[in-house]
Order: C-alpha cells, then sequence, then structure tokens
C-alpha cells in the first residue's frame, strides 16, 4: 500500500468538528445527518469520516473546512439530529446527554483556539435561541473551571436534565428555566473548543466489564476512589495525564475494552497509553488484544508509536532507535499498525484514518 506522506492543505483557514450523535443502529438516522452537515449551500466543507458504534448507539462524524463553513454545517446537523432522534427512546452503551451530545470545534491551521472559543460560544448561544436546545460549554469555550471537564457536564447523563435545568447551579449555559417539551426530546448539547483529541479503545481477551472498569480507574488522569481502613475514602491519582478513560463491555466484538480520550497527546502519547494499559492488563491477568482509533489521529501520533514498535524488537537501544529514526514514514506506519494491533476490528487505512492525509 501507498501511503501519502503530503501535509499540505487546499485550504488556508482551516478546524475541524467532530460533532457525536446518539444514534448508531439507524443507517438512515446517520446519513440524513451526514447529509444535513455536508450539503451546506456554497460551503466548502470536506467530510473526513462517519463512524458508528451500535453497542454504544452513537456516531462520530468528522469534517472540515473554512470556520465559517464549518459552524453552520455544525448547526445544521445539529438541527436534523433535533428533528430524527428522540431522547426518550435511546439507550446505548457510552454516556449521553442529548441527541447531539458532544459538539467540539478544533484548530487546523491558521485559526487559534481563542478564536474556536469565541465560535463555540456563539454557536451554543445560536443552537439555543433558533432551536431551543439547552447547551453547555466546555474545554476551552467554558465559562468556568468546573465546566471545563466533559464528564462534569455530562454528569448524570440525560436522564438527570430536569434537575439540572431546575438548579441553577448546574443549569446549562443557554437553557430555558424549566424541563421542556424541546429539552424531552433533544436533551442538551455540549458545545466546545479544544486541541486534538485521540480516541481509541483498546481490546482487552474478557468479557468483563469490571476488569476494563478496574484498568480504567488505574490509568486515567482522575484516578479511582479506594476505602481506607477507617471508613474513609481517597482518590488515587490515574498513570496517564491529559487521559479520560471507562470500561465497558461491547456486545457486537463479544469482548472488554478500555475505551480511552486522550485530551493532550503532549502529555501522554498514543504509544505510552497503549503500553500502560497493556501493563494494567496484565495484572489483572488478561491481554491487550488489540486498538481499535475513533475518528482520525494525527501522523505524529502513529509515527511516534511506530518507532517505539521498532525501537523495541531488538535488544540494543541504540541501535534499534537509530534503526527507527531511519526507517522511512512508511516503515513506521506499518510498526505501528502492527504493534498495537490498529486492525484487528476492522482495517486501519492510513489515507483513511490519519488527519493530515485526509486534509490533503
Amino acid at each position: 500500500m501507498k501511503h501519502c506522506k503530503t501535509t499540505s492543505y487546499v485550504m488556508e483557514r482551516i478546524i475541524e468538528c467532530v460533532p457525536n450523535f446518539s444514534e448508531g443502529r439507524d443507517k438512515n438516522v446517520v446519513n440524513s445527518i451526514a447529509h444535513a452537515i455536508s450539503s451546506v449551500g456554497g460551503s466548502d466543507i470536506k467530510m473526513l469520516g462517519v463512524e458508528s458504534g451500535k453497542a454504544a448507539n452513537r456516531t462520530v462524524i468528522t469534517f472540515a473546512g473554512r470556520p465559517e463553513d464549518v459552524v453552520r454545517a455544525a448547526f445544521e446537523g445539529v438541527r436534523r439530529a433535533s428533528e430524527l432522534i428522540d431522547m426518550r427512546k435511546m439507550h446505548g452503551e457510552h454516556p449521553r446527554i442529548g441527541a447531539t451530545d458532544v459538539l467540539p470545534l478544533v484548530p487546523i491551521r491558521g485559526v487559534s483556539l481563542e478564536e474556536c472559543v469565541s465560535m463555540a460560544r456563539h454557536l451554543a448561544g445560536d443552537i439555543f435561541a433558533r432551536l431551543g436546545i439547552p447547551c453547555y460549554c466546555y474545554e476551552a469555550a467554558a465559562f468556568t473551571e468546573s465546566r471545563r471537564r466533559l464528564e462534569n457536564c455530562r454528569r448524570g447523563e440525560y436522564e438527570s436534565l430536569p434537575q439540572r435545568i431546575a438548579d441553577p447551579e448546574r443549569r446549562p449555559d443557554f437553557s430555558s428555566l424549566a424541563f421542556d417539551e424541546v429539552a424531552a426530546r433533544c436533551g442538551a448539547t455540549i458545545v466546545g473548543a479544544r486541541k486534538v483529541l485521540v480516541a481509541v479503545n483498546f481490546n482487552l481477551d474478557t468479557t468483563s466489564v469490571e476488569i476494563a472498569s478496574r484498568i480504567a480507574g488505574r490509568v486515567r488522569e482522575s484516578g479511582h476512589i479506594v476505602r481506607n481502613p477507617d471508613g474513609t475514602n481517597s482518590r488515587i491519582p490515574g498513570l496517564l495525564p491529559g487521559c479520560k478513560a471507562i470500561g465497558w463491555y461491547i456486545e457486537e466484538y463479544g469482548f472488554a475494552q478500555v475505551s480511552m480520550n486522550i485530551t493532550d497527546t503532549d502529555k501522554t502519547s498514543l504509544y505510552r497509553a497503549f503500553s500502560t494499559v497493556c501493563n494494567q492488563a496484565a495484572q489483572e491477568g488478561v491481554k491487550v488484544t488489540g486498538t481499535e482509533i475513533i475518528g482520525l489521529v494525527p501522523e505524529q501520533c502513529i509515527l511516534d508509536a511506530g518507532l517505539h514498535v521498532l525501537s523495541a524488537q531488538t535488544s540494543d537501544g541504540r541501535n534499534s532507535f537509530l534503526s527507527a529514526n531511519q526507517s522511512s514514514v512508511n516503515q513506521l506506519i506499518n510498526a505501528a499498525i502492527q504493534g498495537l494491533g490498529l486492525s484487528t476490528i476492522r482495517t486501519f487505512i492510513p489515507e483513511e484514518k490519519i488527519i493530515e492525509y485526509k486534509l490533503k
């Protein structure tokens, strides 16, 4: 397979949007939402990926383009989802609070994070003003520090929304004062601005959610709670900074996974996350059998992983480091695919999964 090496872009100013919709089973609904996004009139939207999970009952759509086009397309995606998804009937393995559950804007080229913050806040206000859907702002777009973390905004999920809206301290940033018909049908949407995120699931050779959850608790930055001899609780910090993780069982695959978001790849690389989960899995008597990348991944994450894989394949650390550094881009990519098991569930095609190649 010939791998593209270019990292040039057609558009001068570009942002990415990665909305997560609470529907992963009905292809007609998913296709309709994707069409609403891609067909925004007069825009130059580039659809980068549509990935659905049946057990999670969730679809991640990735698209990019000029900032003004992306914001308009995002709004149309939210509008279509609000017409087709009824949260009163929606259930799945993945945490969720709304039909359009989370909607981040990501600066890619020629746009600052601060500009994305302004766009995200304006978009959240527009969604509420025009569609009546309550909105939280998270990550860099958060109005308060406590709402920077996605899990804080989504705590209690959709079922807690009536109480959250009624509570001035927990009410969405843009919201009516009552849990009305729109909120009942559509839930809330969490809109934000963030850096590039790597969403990854590590496959385990077990069906045990308990084992997957224990591993997730030990590796995620927020850590896990332990009971002290005196009956009090203490929080033990996790091993991986800039990472969030949960454990779950995916029926369609027949095994459990540690599902992780790497929110800062400068703090935790993809390979470090993989090797740490492998080590923790071994302590539980299980193995990591493969890695599933959700959405797109930056090229450097894959090259870095390939470098570590090649370096680990020889006992002479110095010689292996030199050999890996002198390897071609294709060799590093192939090493990452093999070493991390990126094609275990479905074939990892670099041209389809690496963001720089999709945007060429």
